[in-house]
């Protein structure tokens, strides 16, 4: 006798055989989305300004006198997503990459070298 309050084997067994199925067959229909880039066809100052301005201010200096390859290298492995993204923002960074300004020059006339001092006396013994 089948209880309609407690069902048995009988009644569980394939419903959840069925729930297998059902599951599988949504997994194997379902079709497969790749990931997009979404920095791709930007232009580096426009990359820069999205993911680098946040730190840093200026894109100047930040390449450090590296060379392109090894710094799009390193962007793509921390900061970049993808290679493409990479070697553009690395190229722009070299192409800006100047220190950054120094101090700014007093304006006037310079002044020559202090005289010599004359020595000090020497202290007799005592």
């Amino acid at each position: 006798m089948i209880s309609p309050f407690r069902p048995g084997r009988e009644v569980i067994a394939p419903l959840m055989f069925l729930g297998t199925v059902a599951a599988a067959a949504a997994v194997l229909t379902t079709p497969f989305v790749s990931a997009q880039n979404l920095d791709a066809g930007k232009p580096p100052e426009k990359l820069f300004a999205d993911g680098c301005s946040a730190c840093h201010r200026s894109p100047r200096g930040l390449a450090k006198g590296r060379y392109t390859l090894t710094l799009s290298w390193f962007l793509q492995d921390h900061y970049s997503a993808g290679p493409d993204t990479a070697k553009a923002l690395a190229a722009y960074l070299v192409s800006v990459d100047t220190p950054p300004p120094g101090p700014a020059a007093k304006p006037g006339p310079k002044s020559a070298k202090s005289k010599p001092r004359p020595p000090k006396p020497a202290v007799q013994g005592q």
